[in-house]
């Protein structure tokens, strides 16, 4: 401004040159009120200070200014030029105004600049970030001479817009036209090789950069240091970052960033630490990582620390940062801290609230999770699919199927019926809360059905034990042409072991083989667990056999089969081997080992595992590990010790307790515990008819008639209706259910001739059938028949004349199998020369010639 005093002063304010020189001035330094003035005093408009103020504005984000500036030199007849032209097309594109670029562009044209490379470049970028990729390409190949600056214009458009495959194509066009690429190309190649997390592609990149002698553009390190991050090849990225002299604060974040992404949250730590001592100061994005890497690690005092930090620096009230709080602190479960945080939050947006709420999730209060969505509903902040998600994941934890109808008809209300995630949420918490039928209802009415809805519904049935329903629906689902993923496959595994379809659980294994999922541990833990229960413990070894990384989900399964299945020794072993492997065992592994123990009648081995608990792995003893240890106790005789213990119990013992007690009773025949187990039974599941049945049977094992009489009495009155005896049989893919007396089956006379011939048999063998099991009030004879006529027996009978010859016959049965039955199974796999599977609520029992893997002791 002295200087434009002394032009005054000497009088040159009229010199043109001198005009534009001070026009451009003003502009630069936004004081286009000066600017106008210079322009204004003009007794002829001037060209250059018209495209120097239209720059001006431009450069400085006036891009409306820079607009009306232009409709004004238009107006004043001044034709624009090569430099005027770039700064009104940049100022269309960042305002998206097409049309008006449109306008410009036949400008362009008339005026005959489409032929300059700058106007065209910026044309190319105003029809790219509006959309028209198409015609943007159309101008990129008109220009005549296009240098690295019109390659690297349409370049950025392709990489901006997330077109990572045609910005690689255009890449190599490049090369092979001849232009040498240069930083920008490489830099925005690198960002390309990012989204598309191409390390392969990505290594060619920085062997260009180094050959070209672009590796020590600060830029383009950066750029590699956060490629190589977030495709995971850390020591890449630690490489080309320790080569950076003076890494920037971007160069910090890009590498932290990328550990925390890959779940090293120990080295971005350190990384924070070297940050600190080189007195490079952190800023928001920093610390979000460094919370993140806490929240992973569950450091809440690191985190408290950092929260300190964010206090001092001023940006505690962040909203960015304070959902990083919310979330570090959610997982160090410290949700006091969490929710102090949110209530502090001077705004409190939907992805706060989002972030509190599955705060509570995640640390398992689902009512505090479910109570606040209708509060954020009553604040008026608005919710998305995350929020129904979440809220969802609460509902199905709480089994609350009103609240769920309720979320169901919000999300039809407010247009979140069709979004995939909210219906995939629905499905779930339906199926969880037992209603299948409205889980299904939901999955029909989605307009858009793809793998994760399939695998949800599959799984829903799966859990609710509709095996059959799952398979069908996996039939469908590749009649639709979808390829299954590990997590399906799973889901049908778990199905093939509810219904025992081992037949249809190898053809799921063969579909994991031919997918290439046997790596994968989910499907890994499925294999073994449905092998197991499908009765083939040795198929069940040797998928365990497989796993390449055994967690304790494998383990405990492995265990838990060796157990059903009888070798108690060998789960105990299997156990050894899993503690000398480093793996600490769960709950749910310790109620495996003291099953283990149970079924193979070892109670010193038992107590010395339950005893020791707390003190060799720091698990408290829960109702399941009391259960089996009094089911133990109870079933070796030691009716004493279970009561005892049952006393000492902590808590108050649960129907799984009384139960392991009432079977202890009807063993042993012991009248006075039977009663008192049934009493509490009878006030805690009223409605199970197990209870009437068993202490029915202590009073018929002991000839008491008449209170066997009275308890049928009580079922009666009472309205509880005994569940009945069920077996199932899979036969060529297909499964077959049998009850008590069934004469339904398509070859139902074949089978009862079956067991006619068997009777015979059986009774030259030496058997005789146990009728005081029966507590039906008829005739020997009639009761005789009734047991000949037991669901087991007759699964059996069907297995025999629809395998093949010495196939083994696998049964599953929902109840416990009688004694009858398994004395009967004994005989006919001698007679037979069979090996015959019952799996019962119970364990397996292997029947092989004429004996049971139980020992008779289960």
């Amino acid at each position: 401004m002295e200087i434009h005093a002394h032009v005054i002063k000497f009088g040159l304010s009229q010199d043109p040159k001198i005009r534009n020189y001070l026009a451009n001035l003003y502009s630069k330094c936004q004081l286009f009120g000066y600017a106008r003035k210079l322009l204004d005093r003009s007794t002829e408009p001037d060209l250059v200070s018209w495209s120097a103020l239209i720059s001006g504005y431009s450069q400085n984000g006036f891009f409306q200014e820079a607009v009306l500036a232009f409709y004004e030199m238009h107006l004043l007849g001044i034709k624009c030029n090569e430099f005027a032209f770039p700064s009104v097309l940049k100022a269309c594109t960042v305002t998206k105004d097409l049309v008006l670029g449109k306008q410009v562009h036949g400008i362009v044209v008339v005026t005959g600049f489409d032929s300059d490379e700058f106007v065209a470049n910026s044309l190319v970028i105003l029809y790219a970030k509006c959309g028209g990729f198409g015609d943007a390409r159309r101008l990129f190949d008109a220009i005549p001479d296009r240098s690295v600056v019109s390659w690297n214009a349409l370049f950025s458009c392709y990489v901006h817009s997330d077109m990572h495959g045609e910005a690689v194509s255009l890449f190599h066009d490049m090369v092979l036209s001849g232009i040498r690429p240069n930083e920008f190309s490489l830099s925005s190649m690198i960002n390309v090789c990012t989204g598309l997390e191409d390390s392969v592609q990505g290594r060619k990149i920085h062997g260009y950069l180094i050959k070209l002698g672009y590796d020590s553009d600060p830029f383009s390190a950066n750029a590699l240091v956060d490629m190589y991050a977030k495709v995971g090849i850390l020591e890449d990225a630690s490489s080309v970052f320790d080569e950076i002299a003076k890494p920037d604060i971007v160069s910090w974040n890009a590498i932290i960033a990328g550990c925390v992404l890959h779940e090293y949250h120990h080295r971005a730590l350190e990384f924070l630490k070297e940050m600190n001592k080189s007195g490079m100061c952190p800023n928001m994005f920093t610390l979000s990582s460094a919370l993140k890497a806490c929240a992973g690690m569950a450091l809440r005092e690191l985190g408290r620390q950092l929260h300190s930090s964010l206090i001092k620096m001023d940006m505690g009230s962040d909203s960015f940062l304070g959902v990083g709080l919310i979330d570090m602190y959610s997982k160090c479960n410290s949700m006091d801290d969490a929710r102090l945080v949110f209530k502090l939050m001077p705004e409190r947006d939907m992805i706060a609230w989002n972030a509190v709420i599955s705060g509570h999730s995640q640390n398992e209060e689902d009512e505090e999770a479910a109570s606040l969505f209708p509060l954020m509903h009553t604040e008026g902040i608005g919710f998305n699919q995350t929020t129904l998600s979440t809220v969802l994941k609460s509902i199905a934890a709480l089994q609350a199927n009103y609240m769920c109808r309720q979320i169901h008809a919000l999300s039809l209300k407010s247009g979140f019926e069709f979004d995939n995630y909210v219906v995939n949420s629905l499905i779930d918490t339906y199926g969880k809360c037992g209603h299948v039928e409205d889980a299904t209802r939901v999955f029909e009415e989605s307009p858009i059905v793809d793998l994760v809805l399939f695998t949800s519904l599959v799984t829903t049935y799966a859990q609710d034990g509709q095996g059959e329903e799952a398979l069908r629906l996996y039939l469908e689902m590749q009649d639709r042409g979808i390829k299954p993923d590990s997590f399906v496959c799973s889901s049908l595994l778990n199905a093939c072991a509810s219904l025992s379809a081992y037949e249809q659980g190898k053809q799921v294994h063969v579909h994991i083989l031919k997918f290439g999922f046997m790596s994968d541990i989910f499907a890994g833990n499925s294999l073994v667990n449905m092998y197991a229960k499908c009765g083939s413990i040795e198929d069940a070894s040797c998928a365990f056999s497989r796993i390449p990384v055994r967690g304790i989900v494998s383990w405990s399964a492995m265990i838990g089969g060796l157990a059903q299945h009888g070798y108690g020794k060998e789960a105990l072993q299997l156990f050894k081997q899993m503690l000398k492997d480093g793996v600490p065992p769960n709950h749910i592994t310790l109620v495996s080992v003291l099953c283990a123990c149970n079924h193979a009648g070892l109670v010193a081995e038992a107590k010395h595992y339950f005893n020791s608990m707390k003190i060799l792995f720091g698990i408290e003893p829960m109702q399941e590990h009391y259960a089996c240890m009094i089911d133990l106790l109870g079933r070796a005789g030691k009716l004493e010790a279970a009561m005892e213990l049952v006393n000492k119990m902590p808590f108050q013992a649960n129907a799984m307790v009384w139960g392991a007690l009432l079977g202890a009773a009807r063993i042993h025949k012991n009248i006075d515990l039977g009663e008192q187990a049934a009493e509490m039974l009878l006030v805690l599941e009223p409605e199970k008819s197990g209870t009437h049945v068993l202490l029915a049977n202590i009073y018929a094992s002991v000839g008491m008639w008449d209170k066997v009489a009275r308890v049928r009495r009580l079922m009666k009155d009472g309205k509880v209706k005994k569940e009945p005896g069920m077996s199932w049989l899979e036969v060529k893919d297909k499964v077959y259910t049998f009850i008590v007396g069934d004469r339904s089956h398509s070859r139902s006379t074949e089978i009862y001739a079956k067991l006619d011939e068997l009777s015979d048999l059986l009774k030259k063998a030496g058997y005789a059938p146990m009728v005081e099991i029966d507590l039906h009030d008829v005739e020997r004879s009639e009761k005789e028949q009734l047991l000949y006529h037991h669901s087991e027996k007759l699964a059996v009978a069907f297995g025999l004349i629809a395998t093949p010859p010495g196939a083994p016959i696998r049964v599953k049965k929902n109840l416990r199998i009688c004694f009858d039955c398994h004395t009967v199974l004994k005989f006919i796999s001698k007679i037979v020369s069979r090996e015959i599977i019952v799996r019962d609520t119970n364990r397996f029992h292997h029947f092989r010639d004429g004996s049971c893997s139980c020992g008779d002791y289960w």
